[in-house]
């Protein structure tokens, strides 16, 4: 596997600064949110250029780093058609910026049928659902023309909360353009962590064909809800996880999440250990 980092869970300086810096704690790739680790201006359709694609591109490579994921996480689901063409037309964006950026996958979650996005019931209706893809499909569509990877996330609060659901997904839009990005832990809940094994074995088996990227973290329950940690911190158990890499997923981009400067060298060689263990 090649280990990364979400760039915005790094030290707090400009990228010409931090990636040197992530390079030489040992990971080899990077997931960044231009929001996060640039400036939310750089979400503006305007300011995704060729030529400062062409600029991260390279300023990656030099520091020995590939782009695993560029993030987009917006509500395709939102019910605002104002809200929702800005959303559309920023996802567009992400996807011709990609196709510079030279980077995996462009990535999101799946959103929530409200202006918030925030958990409701309504999340796991089949409405939602429907409503969902009927917005992703153009969005596939174009990242077909640029010859671009979009990949979704599985998140136990989001439309697209299990892993049924989103072979639903794969299967009704029918893209090798869409993809999926395996991130264990946001597919439990309180009510369901007990059968975490279970479910990332689901996951594993509907989703493997098409899982491009790995994201890793661990987790704790705290007043009944699931509080996301860096790997090797909290209740998480890696083995199967590592087991399926190593079988079927080689050279993957698997990126740690909610890390911090102090963490993040101790997480990934914890993970490390579980992946010679395996």
């Amino acid at each position: 596997m090649q280990l990364g980092l979400r760039i915005h869970d790094g030290e707090k300086r400009p990228l010409e600064e931090l990636l040197p810096l992530i390079h030489l704690q040992g990971f080899t790739c990077g997931h960044i949110a231009l929001s996060k680790s640039v400036s939310p201006d750089m979400m503006r359709p305007t300011a995704l250029t060729p030529g400062y694609a062409m600029y991260l591109r390279h300023l990656f490579e030099r520091n020995g780093l590939d782009i695993a994921v560029l993030g987009c996480y917006l509500n395709l689901a939102d019910p605002d058609p104002v809200r929702l063409a800005d959303i559309t037309e920023k996802y567009m964006a992400h996807i011709r910026f990609a196709s510079h950026l030279g980077c995996g996958v462009v990535g999101t979650e799946t959103g929530a049928p409200n202006s918030a996005y925030k958990y409701e019931p309504a999340c796991h209706t089949e409405e939602a659902l429907s409503l969902f893809i009927e917005r992703l499909r153009p969005v596939v569509r174009y990242a077909e023309t640029m010859g671009v990877i979009f990949a979704i996330e599985p998140v136990w609060k989001h439309i697209v909360y299990s892993p049924a659901q989103a072979r639903r997904v794969l299967d009704d839009i029918a893209s090798p353009n869409l993809q999926i990005i395996f991130d264990p832990v946001n597919l439990l809940c309180a009510d369901n962590c007990g059968n975490r094994e279970e479910i990332f074995a689901e996951a594993m088996d509907l989703l493997g064909k098409d899982i491009a990227v790995v994201h890793i973290k661990d987790y704790i329950l705290r007043d009944g809800e699931i509080v996301s940690v860096a790997a090797g911190t909290g209740e998480m158990e890696y083995e199967s996880i590592m087991r399926f890499i190593k079988r079927d997923k080689p050279y993957i981009h698997v990126t740690l999440e909610n890390t911090s400067p102090d963490n993040a060298v101790q997480a990934q060689k914890f993970i490390r250990s579980v992946w010679e263990s395996v």
